[in-house]
């Protein structure tokens, strides 16, 4: 509770504009204000004042790493070109990368009853599959994706099946790559698939499992900045997307639902988060198909 109302004597402090000198860095409603423009152009994602305590929180470690006394002087580094550096760590700082294996679960359920059986008949035919988890993180569903293919098909691995998992966050997917895992977050894995899918180990002094190959040689790790243009054709057959537009406007949300109509044939599937929905003119592309699950049309 006593932390709950600290962050809200800081939230309402910041949205009166005021200089607060009682905390560690000084941070003006000016200087949120830059740092929410600089997010904005660099990673569509559009921050509210709502969020002024958040970015506090996560910045100040790297004021404290810089040796710097204010968010003022932190500005001023982004904004130069001597900080772009340090601008990619603003954006991974304030990058929420919340996940869990299995997330959102159901659409693991029209996965494996809906989505793969048709997907799997034509990879034993020889023809190319592609799945895509655009906001990947650090890889949990992707190998929830992974795990899913290889249930339904142990021999999945010899057909021309991939999945791409991709975030604008090198950091996670560097995480996502190396596959290691602690046992704290392996609560939503049942018990077979740890054991068939991973292997206990620890690194650095922690006690953790890592992804087997027969799931990781299936994903391949890229950096994508879903503001940008799409640097991926496709065609893809399921694409995730869940819980990261959401922090976009809508006028980006309206495009990048559209990009993904461009790059799915009918018949695909697209997976959202559940506070997502399709909007503007991408919606007549899709037909609702379960819950926060759209297919091509």
């Amino acid at each position: 509770m006593r932390g709950q109302k600290e962050r809200q004597a800081l939230q309402d402090a910041i949205e009166a504009g005021t200089d607060l000198t009682a905390r560690e860095f000084p941070m003006r409603s000016q200087d949120f204000s830059q740092i929410a423009a600089m997010i904005l152009e660099d990673a569509g994602i559009a921050l509210q004042e709502s969020k002024a305590a958040l970015v506090y929180a996560r910045l100040t470690r790297r004021l404290r790493t810089l040796g710097l006394k204010s968010f003022a002087e932190y500005c001023r580094l982004v904004a130069e070109p001597e900080g772009a550096e340090e601008r990619d760590e603003m954006v991974t700082a304030l990058t929420t990368n919340l996940t869990y294996f299995f997330r959102e679960s159901h659409h693991f359920d029209i996965l494996k009853a809906q989505v793969l059986p048709p997907l799997l008949r034509r990879a034993a035919q020889g023809q190319r599959i592609r799945l895509w988890s655009a906001g990947c993180s650090t890889g949990m569903e992707p190998y929830s994706l992974a795990m899913t293919l290889l249930e339904a098909d142990r021999n999945v691995g010899s057909y021309d099946v991939k999945i791409l998992a991709t975030d604008i966050d090198r950091k996670v997917l560097a995480e996502g790559q190396a596959g290691f895992y602690p046992d704290r977050v392996l609560d939503a894995v049942p018990a077979a698939l740890l054991e068939r899918y991973f292997t206990p180990e620890s690194v650095g002094g922690a006690q953790g499992h890592s992804v087997k190959e027969a799931a990781r040689k299936l994903i391949t790790f890229r950096p994508l900045n879903l503001k940008n243009p799409l640097p991926v054709k496709g065609p893809f057959d399921v694409i995730f997307c869940r819980n990261t537009v959401i922090y976009f406007g809508d006028a980006l949300q309206r495009d990048i639902w559209q990009r993904f109509a461009g790059v799915l044939p009918e018949g695909a599937w697209l997976f959202v988060g559940h506070s997502e929905r399709v909007t503007g003119p991408a919606l007549s592309a899709f037909r609702p198909a379960g819950v926060t699950a759209y297919q091509r049309v």
